[in-house]
C-alpha cells in the first residue's frame, strides 16, 4: 500500500469576496507541482459562494465535471439546455466532450452554498458533451458506503467516462467500515468531509484527505459522527 496524504489546512485557499475556495490540487492561481493530480483526478474544489453570485458562462472540454452540494441551492444552465437548481442529496455529472458552455450561480439571495466540484480526465476523448443530475437517498449510506457515480450504466448510478467511482457514506461515532476498491488497478482519493477518521494508522480531521494506491481494501475506524466522501480513479 502506498499513500499521501493532504492536510485541510495544505489546500491552497482563495478568498474573492464572493467566492471562498480551498484547492486540492493546483488549480487557478494556486500551483504546488506535489499537488498537481492523483491518478486521473484532476481537481478537487470545495467552495463557497456568496448569495446570488457566481460563475458566468465558461466553456470545457474533455472533462468529466462533478458537483456535490454539502449545503444550500446551485443554480446550474447549459449549452445543452439543461437548468435547474442542485441542492444537498443531488450529484451533477457533466462529461464536456467535444465542448460544453455553463453557469454556475447561488440560486438564494440569502444563504451560501457550499459545493465540492471535481473534474476527471475522460477515458475516450471528444465524445459527445452530456448532462446529468440525480437525487439520492443518502440515509441509505449511513454507516455504508454509497456509490453514486460509476463508468457502468444503470438507472440507479449516474455514468461517468473514465473507469472510476465516487461513493459517499455517512457514519457515526465508534463504527468501523471497509471500502474495497471496485476497479483492478484503481486508487481510492479518501476526502473527509467531516469528523475524524482513522486509517492506515493516520487519524484524517474534517477537510483531510489521503490517497490511497496499491492496495485492494482501505480499513476505516471513525472516532466521530463523520461524512467521507471516495473517489475511486485509474492511476494512469
Amino acid at each position: 500500500m502506498k499513500q499521501i496524504i493532504h492536510r485541510a489546512n495544505d489546500r491552497g485557499i482563495q478568498d474573492h469576496g464572493w467566492l471562498k475556495a480551498a484547492h486540492s490540487f493546483s488549480f487557478a492561481n494556486y500551483h504546488d507541482p506535489s499537488k498537481a493530480h492523483f491518478g486521473m483526478l484532476r481537481v478537487l474544489n470545495d467552495d463557497v459562494i456568496a448569495p446570488g453570485m457566481g460563475f458566468g458562462t465558461h466553456a470545457h472540454d474533455n472533462m468529466e465535471i462533478v458537483t456535490i452540494p454539502l449545503k444550500g441551492v446551485l443554480s446550474h444552465k447549459d449549452s445543452l439546455g439543461s437548468e435547474g437548481n442542485i441542492t444537498y442529496g443531488e450529484v451533477q455529472v457533466m462529461s464536456a466532450g467535444t465542448g460544453i458552455r455553463h453557469s454556475e450561480f447561488n440560486g438564494s439571495s440569502t444563504e451560501e452554498v457550499n459545493l465540492l466540484q471535481l473534474w476527471v480526465f475522460p477515458k475516450q476523448r471528444n465524445i459527445q458533451p452530456r448532462y446529468d443530475q440525480m437525487r439520492y437517498k443518502l440515509d441509505e449510506a449511513n454507516n455504508s458506503f454509497l456509490t453514486v457515480v460509476s463508468p457502468d450504466q444503470s438507472e440507479n448510478v449516474m455514468w461517468i467516462n473514465q473507469d472510476a467511482y465516487f461513493s459517499l457514506g455517512t457514519f457515526d461515532a465508534g463504527k468501523s467500515a471497509n471500502y474495497r476498491i471496485q476497479y483492478p488497478g484503481n486508487g481510492a482519493y479518501v476526502f473527509l468531509i467531516d469528523g475524524q477518521a482513522e486509517l492506515s494508522e493516520t487519524t484524517l480531521n474534517k477537510r483531510d484527505a489521503m490517497g490511497i494506491y496499491e492496495t485492494e481494501n482501505i480499513e476505516f475506524k471513525f472516532n466521530r459522527d463523520s461524512k467521507v466522501l471516495i473517489v475511486e480513479v485509474p492511476m494512469q
